[in-house]
Parts: structure tokens; C-alpha cells; sequence
């Protein structure tokens, strides 16, 4: 088979598109390659629709494959791929989200992309090319597909914007942005930032777009090489007669409905009058269009829903356009957790959790992108059921979890504290108690107040917004903070999270096939009042990180040691760490560059287990005296531990001024005794003295039988018999006068 191979050059990479050759029994295959890295990306379309659906069964999927990194996945026991990571969960949500907007309204067929990668090389990313992939291979297939789209990422160094940055220098990036566009317009934004303003984010976006253009074209070329005849998908649209005629006939009722100002009285009105429609009009409509009056009615609405906001400027609560729902904060909420923060907009409500561990509790992370690396700070996000008033059964987190999760911990990690500042993992937990719009940009605020609770030291209070849209015909309404009606019947969902001084964080999603850049701009104004408006009533009660710790922290302070002394610290087979976690109760973390990381549950037990790691690092000085404890008995000495781990030698001779005939007659194992230190062979042995710290010896004075004198002597255990000296023997007497 022959290849169909096309090019482009752009910020001087090159792309290549090729088709015709790998998996020929999908609907379209498409291998999309830069440099060393290469994704192959399939898409199938389903010849049946399946019984009872009325949406969308779209599923895109992206498939990390180890091989293509060089390495072998898994534990030793399975060697192959399991569940897919969370950056692979992530990555096929942004292909997803940039493709979903330009399929025809009311299509039901099932369509399958997988991306699956096949090289990696470390330098060109796999999402961006995931994306290209599947937009050319929908392109010149038979789907409807109103593209092509294409991705192109954004980084900032050095104040420059730099496209498509290295993989590895994302890291020192003040903004990794994702923006995919069509010909005429952007269509979907992800991107986590260092507080970037406004104008900045926006300079950005305009420049991803006109970077993306020639990777359209390059698309456009290929569909006019190899590109298929379109067949229309199977499609379940409402009727327009009917949805005219229930709109003359309920449409006052429908409205009534709309406005009521709780959500669970709004659906409540609703259902019934959408139960009364069917009712009512069952006898009237013709058979064949029995199965499109529901349909017809939810189009009713949707329309009402829309022609309120934008021709009265009424919202389904009676809000204006730009009036935030009332908001609650609260700390403090959990007793025994480390940090705890309630934070409520309207019917949507999200507490947070914060814990704080040890440095040896970081998430070890694997995924194609890098082999194996830490975290230390995490945001999970949890969407019980009961917070829609709903009933599901629990399983593992869903994509859509995992996605909030990961946009929340994105808008909050630039504030985190580094290592050095702060040598914690922070573990974030936002539990949903309560859904009615925006629950991930609740999650935000809520993890700043518990972040805060905790004595975390942040740099700055993040909080996040939901901006959406209303347009039709070249009129439209921008919404801040959408709830759930206004999220389902609207064009946009743009979240944008951030400080006082600039964005952290954005994601959009669109239902309409672009967003112009004038509305763009606007949304970014009014999100950033309403980050400032709802920061405001955070500090209302907190506003800044507690100076303290709460009780129920761990504490962890941490010191350097030279890094080979790092065996000794540790010991045989870890003996003198073990002994340290004994006695301390302690969690010990040494880094290859001999900094040590000691987290305990009080203060006093971490500076108690730095002191004992001192000392397993220390050295003994020549000349310096050391309270030492007896560990074995010899005959020609004893050995005495010195210092944790270390050991010399006091022979008998340094034991006493006295001759000692036995050891043991002085010492015993155990005795803690005081030594000083003569010397260190370069083999590391270590002489001892205690004689040297004795008082010296006292002079006694005994009378001689024969001369009635008296004489010195020697004091101590041991005497002798006074010895008569012959006259002129020479020498002195022992006195030494």
C-alpha cells in the first residue's frame, strides 16, 4: 500500500500527516508525526444506532503504550498497561473537548477516536499531536465534521512566548497554554499560568491561533488528496411544528417554571409540565411523531431559556447578567483534619480537605511522559451522587472527576510554597456536597480556605468563576456564574481562575463553532470583577494562612549532612534509622544531596531525631570528651560507643591512674562513662582516655616505724610496705624531694 504523505513547517518543527498505510479497516487512520514522536489515530463510526439514545455517544481515547518511550510498564509480576493514567485521562478530554463542538446537531451514531502513541522523544508533545491526528483523520473521512481543528501550545520564558515549547522545559514555563482553533476560530482553551494578566493570556491565544492556520491547511490538503464522500449520520432532531405549537400553547407556563428560584422547584416544575405536555398532546400527534414530542419540548425550552436571557435580560433566577448568587465561607469545619474549607455560591457547595504529610509521601507518578516522578502537592475531586439528589453507584473516579480535579490543582499550584519553604505533601480533597453550576471553580475557593486553615503558606488566595455565554445572529449575553439551566441551555462553560495580580488557570468549552475574540476579551473582564468581588468575600473570614500549624500537623523541620556520611546515617540494613523512627517516632527522608527531612507528630521528637542524625553523621574529634556507654569487655580493655554507631578503644592502661589487674573490676557493659578522645587512625579506629579526666593521684603521708618521720606516698587501692633506702643508693625518693 502506497502512503499519502503531506507537510508543514511551522515555528520551525515539522509536521507530517501520513495516511494509506497503517490500520486500513477503520473508517480513517491517520499517523501524525514531529520529530521522534508519532501518534497513530483512528476513527470508526458505528453502522447501527443503538435502542433508547438521544445524545451523542462520542468516546475518544488515548492510549499510552510504554514501547514507545523505550521503556517496560507495570509491576514484575504484569508487565503491560492497566488503567489509563490520569495524564492520559486528561489528554484525551482536551482532543475530545476541541472535536466535540463541530459534529452535526442531534447525531446519534457512535463514533470511536483512539490515539495511540508510538514514539516518544521526549521533546515534541503527544496531546497536540493527538489532536492534529484526530481532527485530519475525521477530515477526510465519511464522518460530518465541521473542521479541521488544530492545537498548538504556548509557553513563556524569559517573558517571550515560545511555541510548541521543549517537553522538558515546560517545567520553567510561566504558561503552558493550549488553544485549538479552527479556520475562523478558537474552539477550546486549557492552560495553567503563573498569575498572567489579562492582556497577556489573550496576546497568547491570538498568537496559538494564527500559529494553528497552517496545520489547517495542511489538513485541507490531505482531505483533497484521499478525502471521502460524507454520509450523513443517523440524526434525532425535534420537530418544528411541534415545538412551535408548544411553545404558542405552554409557553407562559414554561416560563413560570423557568423562573422559580430554587433549583429543585425549577426541575420539579418542569417534569411535571413536560409530563402534561405529552400528556395533552399524545392524542393529537400524528404517530409518526410521537417519538420527537419530548424532543420538541426540551427544544421549547431551550429556546424560552435563551430568548429570556438575551432579549428581557432575564436569567432563571432573576439575576442579571453580571450578579453573582450569594456566597458563604467558612474554616475550620473538620476538627481532627489539618485544614478545612466550606465555600458555597447559591445551591452549589464544596468542602475542602487539606492534609499534610511527610516528603516520603509524594505520589509516585508513571506515565509516558516521564518515567517516574514525584508529586508533592494534589487536588482530588469527588462528585457523590447525593449532590444532584441522585441515585448511582459508586465506583472509581469518573473522567469528568478526575478532569475537575486536575483544572483545580492546576489553578492552585503556582501558590504553593516550594519545597524549601515549605517541606510538606498537601494532599487537597474537595467533596461536593452540592451541585447546581460550577462546582470546579468552587473547589478553587474551597482549597484556598482550607490551604489557608492549614498554615500553608500560599503566596496569594486563589479563586475561580464560570463565565457563559448566550449567542445567536450576531447578539449575544455574557453570563457570570452559570448555573446548571443556563450551563445546559448556553453556548459556553469558560472557567477562569486566578489572584488579584493575574490568571492561574482557564478552561473552555464551547457548544457553538467558535468563539469570537472581542467576546473573548470581554469574558476575561468580567471574570476577573468576579474574582476579585468573591476573594473579597473570602478574606471576610480568612485572609491570610494562620501563623501556626494546626495541633494535629505533623511537624517536620529538616538539616543537611554531608552526603558521605549518608551510609553511615542510615546503617547495616538500616539499623540506625530504624533505630531513630524507635525512639522518635519519626518519618525520615534523605535526599542524595544529604538534605534530611524529619517529620514527627510534636516539635520536640523531630529536633530529638536531628540531634540523633547529628551524631550518626558527626565525627570524632581528637581531644574532645564524649559521654560514652560501655559496649563489650576484654581483657586488654573495653570498647566504649562514642557516638551513635562508633566506637573506640580504652585500653586498660587509660582506664585508672592504678594498675588494674581486671577490666571488669572497674567497668561493666552499660556503664555510661566519660572518655576523651586521643587520636583516629586513618582506618577510622578510635582511641580513648578516661584516665585523663580522673583527678590526679592524691599524695598520702605515712610514719616510719624506725625514724618517727613520716614520707609520701602514693595514693589509691593498691599499698605496698614502706621500703628502707640504703644510705648512698643514689636516686630520690619517691616524694620527689
Amino acid at each position: 500500500m502506497r502512503a499519502i504523505v503531506v507537510q508543514r513547517e511551522v515555528a520551525g518543527q515539522t509536521f507530517t500527516l501520513e495516511t494509506g498505510f497503517l490500520a486500513p479497516q477503520a473508517d480513517a487512520a491517520v499517523v501524525a508525526r514531529c520529530g521522534d514522536s508519532m501518534v497513530l489515530v483512528t476513527v470508526v463510526r458505528s453502522k447501527e444506532v443503538k435502542a433508547g439514545i438521544d445524545f451523542f455517544p462520542l468516546v475518544v481515547d488515548f492510549e499510552e503504550r510504554m514501547y514507545a518511550a523505550g521503556r517496560i510498564p507495570g509491576h514484575r509480576f504484569l508487565r503491560r498497561e492497566g488503567r489509563p493514567s490520569d495524564q492520559a485521562i486528561l489528554t484525551a478530554r482536551l482532543i475530545d473537548r476541541s472535536i466535540r463542538p463541530l459534529f452535526p446537531k442531534g447525531a446519534l451514531n457512535d463514533v470511536q477516536v483512539i490515539v495511540t502513541a508510538l514514539s516518544f522523544d521526549y521533546e515534541n508533545s503527544l496531546d497536540i499531536l493527538g489532536l492534529l491526528g484526530a481532527s485530519a483523520a475525521l477530515t477526510i473521512s465519511d464522518i460530518p465534521f465541521d473542521g479541521p481543528v488544530a492545537g498548538v501550545r504556548i509557553g513563556l520564558l524569559d517573558d517571550e512566548f515560545v511555541v510548541n515549547p521543549p517537553f522538558k522545559k515546560l517545567e520553567a514555563s510561566k504558561l503552558d497554554l493550549v488553544v485549538a482553533s479552527t479556520k475562523d476560530a478558537v474552539v477550546m482553551i486549557e492552560a495553567g499560568a503563573h498569575q498572567i494578566p489579562e492582556k497577556q493570556m489573550m496576546d497568547a491565544i491570538m498568537k496559538a491561533y494564527e500559529v494553528a492556520q497552517p496545520l489547517i491547511e495542511m489538513q485541507e490538503e490531505l482531505r483533497e488528496m484521499v478525502g471521502k464522500d460524507k454520509v450523513p449520520f443517523t440524526t434525532l432532531l425535534p420537530d418544528e411544528e411541534l415545538t412551535t405549537a408548544i411553545r404558542e400553547r405552554y409557553g407562559s407556563a414554561i416560563k413560570d417554571a423557568v423562573l422559580q428560584p430554587s433549583k429543585e422547584e425549577r426541575e420539579r416544575k418542569v417534569k411535571e409540565l413536560r409530563e402534561q405536555v405529552i400528556a395533552e398532546l399524545t392524542e393529537t400527534v400524528p404517530e409518526d411523531k410521537l417519538v420527537l414530542l419530548p424532543l420538541s419540548f426540551d427544544e421549547a425550552l431551550h429556546r424560552i431559556v435563551r430568548e429570556m436571557i438575551l432579549n428581557e435580560g432575564i436569567r432563571p433566577d432573576g439575576r442579571g447578567y453580571s450578579d453573582i448568587r450569594p456566597i458563604t465561607c467558612a474554616v475550620g469545619i473538620s476538627p481532627r483534619a489539618h485544614g478545612s474549607g466550606l465555600f458555597q455560591r447559591g445551591e452549589t457547595q464544596v468542602l475542602t480537605i487539606a492534609t499534610l504529610g511527610a516528603t516520603s509521601e509524594e505520589m509516585l507518578v508513571e506515565t509516558i511522559l516521564e518515567e517516574e516522578v514525584t508529586k508533592r502537592f494534589m487536588h482530588q475531586y469527588n462528585f457523590p451522587p447525593y449532590s444532584t439528589g441522585e441515585v448511582r453507584p459508586l465506583r472509581g473516579p469518573s473522567r469528568r472527576e478526575i478532569g475537575h480535579g486536575a483544572l483545580a490543582e492546576r489553578a492552585l499550584e503556582p501558590v504553593i510554597p516550594d519545597e524549601d519553604t515549605f517541606p510538606y505533601t498537601i494532599r487537597l480533597v474537595s467533596e461536593v456536597l452540592s451541585s447546581n453550576g460550577s462546582t470546579s471553580m468552587a473547589s478553587v475557593c474551597g482549597s484556598t480556605l482550607a490551604l489557608m486553615d492549614a498554615g500553608v503558606p500560599i503566596i496569594a488566595p486563589v479563586a475561580g468563576i464560570s463565565i457563559g455565554l448566550v449567542m445567536e445572529n450576531g447578539r449575544y449575553a455574557l453570563l457570570t456564574d452559570i448555573q446548571g439551566m443556563e450551563d445546559a441551555h448556553g453556548d459556553m462553560d469558560f472557567k477562569i481562575a486566578g489572584t488579584r495580580q493575574g490568571i492561574t488557570a482557564i478552561q473552555l468549552d464551547l457548544k457553538i463553532k467558535g468563539l469570537p475574540f472581542e467576546v473573548m476579551e470581554r469574558a476575561f473582564e468580567r471574570a476577573k470583577e468576579a474574582r476579585e468581588f468573591i476573594l473579597d468575600k473570602m478574606a471576610e473570614v480568612i485572609d491570610k494562612p494562620r501563623p501556626e500549624l494546626p495541633p494535629h500537623a505533623p511537624r517536620i523541620i529538616s538539616i543537611k549532612i554531608p552526603t558521605e556520611k549518608i551510609g553511615e546515617v542510615i546503617g547495616p540494613r538500616g539499623k540506625h534509622i530504624k533505630h531513630i523512627q524507635q525512639e522518635t517516632d519519626a518519618i525520615i527522608d534523605i535526599q542524595p544531596d544529604g538534605t534530611v527531612f524529619i517529620t514527627c507528630p510534636s516539635l520536640e521528637q523531630a529536633e530529638k531525631a536531628a540531634e540523633m542524625i547529628r551524631l550518626y553523621a558527626a565525627d570524632p574529634e581528637v581531644g574532645k570528651v564524649y559521654k560514652g556507654r560501655v559496649t563489650r569487655i576484654m581483657p586488654f580493655g573495653a570498647l566504649v560507643e562514642i557516638l551513635p554507631g562508633k566506637e573506640g578503644l580504652l585500653h586498660i592502661s587509660q582506664i585508672s591512674h592504678e594498675r588494674i589487674t581486671s577490666v571488669s573490676d572497674v567497668l561493666k557493659v552499660g556503664d555510661e562513662i566519660e572518655v576523651k578522645v586521643l587520636g583516629v587512625e586513618p582506618d577510622g579506629k578510635i582511641t580513648l582516655s578516661r584516665k585523663e579526666l580522673l583527678p590526679p593521684p592524691t599524695r598520702l603521708t605515712v610514719r616510719s616505724p624506725s625514724a618517727g618521720g613520716t614520707r609520701p606516698r602514693l595514693g589509691g587501692t593498691h599499698s605496698r610496705p614502706p621500703q628502707r633506702r640504703e644510705p648512698g643508693s643514689g636516686g630520690s625518693h619517691p616524694s620527689g624531694r
